[in-house]
């Protein structure tokens, strides 16, 4: 609710009163008094009723405590693609547990420079956040440092960013001391640059810091306190990544083959490796639910084996900073004799996401690591025929990692491309069409947990 009084002759005049309505059309009503003196409301009581009305509206409990969002996208984009955009989005936050309230799509002309969007929509946008109760607002589109300063100074709603949600994540589901390590750092690179005014006490994150210096200003401080962090982190990397050396010349050293699977986030490779292998790996139906690699080792006929390794998820735009902190365990992909890329084919935006993976594979200069393309979730896919048809156009091989019954040409694959011709320098590891499997193959590979 806010109020206005008008002033007549040096005294209160009358008294204009606006407060909020349960009502997306309407969203809030002004009443006036034709004097001051004449106002008789009974404040708390009008707030409990109006608080209560609006409760009724809404499609969460009070008493759940986590954030309540509104998604927005404000791009020059085809609406297709902010649509497909923002439904990533939204996994996103259910995957940090966030309550998605509404989505917002806008096609402005032009992006404004200061709020993203024109001032008029974003105060509209506020007011109907306020009315369904969201804590959070975020942008689907990263947002500059002033941008993130200017939304902020015209609302208590917190405002995030897609880069900030991944790298929410990424720190929530980090286990070991390298993804804490590489999340953290991440974190604090996109953090400095956006010190600016409200919200930039960072010190619950910052330990061991000396005294501050003469006449350093708060901002001043943190800024040196996140640096101080960041050196350290990087430090503590570097030891972390003579380690995983060490580790990756023992395994060079047994000349055991490594199979990496790699793709996009939530394609099933994680439960691959543990169809494969036995195992019992963490996996949840949300993206980013693998953080930290994982190896195992599977045995094929002959006595031979291989390390089969779970990666991280790939997704497109990934934030800069987290690719650069991630990069030095996404490197062990150089040192596998052959990348498998799951896709989930049962996602419409499959082939968005086969691009973004190809993408995030030429920035690390893996584009010509031989690879096998594999169609993952064929179980939940109606027409069988053309998901054969999609396989056969990616020369790739189809599979449900939840039936280690589909996996026999999968297995035939890697064996062949392995150890099938003679020349491993000149082997195309993509499948043929011959690899194309019919569901019913039965899996002759005796498994061996690590």
């Amino acid at each position: 609710m806010i109020a206005a009084i008008g002033i007549k002759n040096g005294l209160p005049g009358k008294m204009y009163i606006a407060y909020l309505v349960p009502d997306d059309n309407k969203k809030y009503e002004i009443f006036e008094t034709k004097n001051f003196f004449e106002l008789n409301l009974d404040f708390p009581s009008f707030i409990n009723s109006l608080e209560e009305e609006m409760q009724r509206h809404r499609l969460f409990d009070s008493d759940d405590k986590r954030e309540k969002a509104i998604l927005i996208s404000v791009s020059l984009k085809p609406k297709y693609e902010q649509e497909d955009s923002i439904e990533e989005l939204k996994e996103l936050a259910l995957s940090s547990d966030v309550i998605v309230l509404d989505s917002i799509i806008q096609r402005p002309k032009e992006i404004n420079p200061k709020y993203i969007m024109g001032e008029g929509k974003i105060k509209e946008l506020i007011i109907s956040a306020l009315n369904k109760g969201a804590t959070i607002l975020i942008f689907d589109q990263e947002l500059s440092p002033s941008q993130i300063k200017a939304i902020s100074e015209i609302t208590e709603l917190k405002v995030i960013d897609r880069s900030q949600l991944i790298l929410d994540i990424f720190a929530r589901r980090a286990h070991s001391r390298d993804g804490k390590v590489q999340v953290e750092l991440a974190q604090l690179k996109y953090r400095l640059p956006r010190l600016i005014g409200k919200g930039t006490a960072m010190s619950r994150l910052m330990g061991g810091i000396g005294g501050r210096g003469p006449g350093e200003t708060k901002l001043e401080i943190d800024r040196r306190r996140v640096r101080e962090r960041i050196n350290l982190l990087e430090k503590e990397l570097k030891t972390l990544s003579e380690a995983r050396k060490q580790r990756k010349n023992l395994r060079i050293s047994s000349g055991i083959p490594i199979v990496s699977i790699i793709g996009y986030t939530n394609a099933g490779k994680s439960t691959l490796l543990n169809s494969l292998t036995k195992s019992n790996v963490l996996v949840e139906d949300k993206l980013f639910a693998t953080l930290d690699t994982s190896s195992r080792r599977l045995r094929f006929p002959k006595e031979r084996d291989v390390i089969i390794t779970d990666t991280v998820g790939f997704i497109k735009n990934l934030p800069s900073d987290l690719m650069s902190a991630f990069k030095a365990t996404l490197e062990e992909l150089e040192d596998a004799n052959l990348l498998i890329h799951l896709v989930d084919i049962s996602n419409h935006r499959f082939e968005q996401h086969i691009e973004s993976v190809e993408t995030i594979l030429n920035k690390l200069n893996l584009q010509n690591k031989p690879r096998l393309t594999v169609f993952n979730k064929i179980d939940k896919v109606d027409d069988y025929e053309k998901a054969y048809n999609i396989a056969s156009r990616y020369n790739g091989i189809l599979i449900s990692a939840t039936n280690p019954n589909t996996f026999g040409h999968l297995l035939k694959s890697i064996e062949n491309s392995l150890w099938g011709r003679s020349n491993t320098n000149d082997m195309n590891l993509h499948a043929s069409n011959n690899y194309l499997m019919p569901l019913q193959e039965t899996n002759t590979v005796t498994h061996t947990p690590n």
